[in-house]
């Protein structure tokens, strides 16, 4: 069996919640128990319940929201790129337009 990440990251909306995934336990069951919420936008960290998350789980949570944030960047940089690509090939098909219909009307003249 290929070996389980440390942690497990439920992807939402605005952030994700974070489980520590555990193997280790006397049933050899996987089990996902959770330990915080994650806000990426304004990037609050919030732990679940009574849990204190560890400067180990806090680091991953950190790396996790730093690998999301360039995604987040990368995918808004694509969605940009074409948005702009449609329009100058919009804004090019207009002029191509613009510009037969007035060398066909100073040929009629």
């Amino acid at each position: 069996m290929a070996e389980l990440p440390e942690f497990y990251f439920r992807v939402r909306e605005n952030g994700a919640s974070v489980f520590r995934v555990d193997t280790e336990n006397r049933h050899r069951r996987i089990e996902m128990h959770e330990i915080a919420m994650v806000n990426i936008r304004n990037g609050n960290i919030k732990a679940h319940g009574a849990h204190e998350l560890t400067s180990d789980e806090t680091t991953a949570i950190t790396q996790w929201m730093e690998a999301c944030r360039a995604l987040l960047k990368r995918r808004d940089l694509e969605d940009f790129t074409d948005r702009l690509l449609l329009a100058m090939h919009d804004l090019r098909s207009v002029l191509v337009r613009k510009k037969a219909e007035r060398v066909n009307r100073d040929q009629s003249r």
